[in-house]
């Protein structure tokens, strides 16, 4: 990950501020501490950033207010929630406004440093992606504006959720793609019942995919999956 890549943190607790920022610089992220969201989006406006870590409970502006105005100018900026709340219906409102990741307090500094190196790792990979939305991946091309699935002339009506979910695979290539990210992102909740829908959707996709033996779909046990692509 490039030490060019500045990042604002929204934090209204002044020591732990101060020590992520302090850490962040350490590993070679430039970043900008503000205590509150109101503060955050006025050097959001005047500043240049790449990365956005925003927490939820703040005073003048909360994480979720401050996320949806700037999500109204720039829909692509990485956004990680930071919040000492592990409701439902707060991690589901947060991906709800645009967030990328969520992080509940307490958490440690190497799992912080993971995260952002992962959402921006996944925002990279979408921003070099064709704007059209077609990928091609072994003797595979899949177009998702038009939920096909093209081997050897024949094409493959995807339903939607099947998209969508090939659509993070491809957008994730030869990377580990976190199970609980693909519910979220997804079926909007990481419950029992998702996973084995998801569980199912994998089941087809995999069917799909054996007509080419350089492209595999595995189990990383523990994390997620993965869309394996041989040269």
């Amino acid at each position: 990950m490039s030490n060019k890549v500045k990042i604002l943190l929204a934090e209204d607790d002044k020591n732990l501020g101060t020590i992520l920022k302090s850490y962040l610089e350490a590993k070679g992220y430039p970043t900008t501490l503000a205590p509150n969201g109101k503060v955050a989006l006025e050097e959001y406006n005047k500043g240049d950033f790449d990365f956005l870590i925003l927490d939820v409970m703040m005073p003048e502006m909360d994480g979720f207010t401050l996320a949806k105005e700037i999500r109204k100018v720039d829909n692509k900026i990485p956004i990680l929630f930071l919040t000492a709340k592990s409701m439902q219906n707060d991690k589901l409102k947060g991906f709800e406004v645009g967030a990328d990741d969520y992080l509940t307090k307490p958490f440690s500094m190497e799992e912080l440093l993971m995260r952002i190196k992962a959402i921006w790792k996944r925002a990279q990979a979408a921003s070099n992606k064709p704007e059209d939305n077609i990928y091609k991946f072994g003797k595979f091309t899949f177009d998702y504006n038009h939920q096909l699935l093209i081997h050897d002339g024949k094409e493959e009506k995807l339903t939607s959720k099947e998209a969508e979910l090939l659509k993070l695979f491809c957008d994730n290539m030869n990377d580990v793609l976190d199970r609980t990210v693909a519910l979220n992102k997804i079926w909007y909740s990481d419950s029992y019942f998702n996973a084995r829908s998801m569980d199912v959707y994998i089941t087809k996709l995999r069917k799909y995919l054996k007509e080419d033996p350089s492209v595999q779909l595995i189990n990383v046990h523990g994390k997620g999956f993965k869309l394996v692509v041989s040269e």
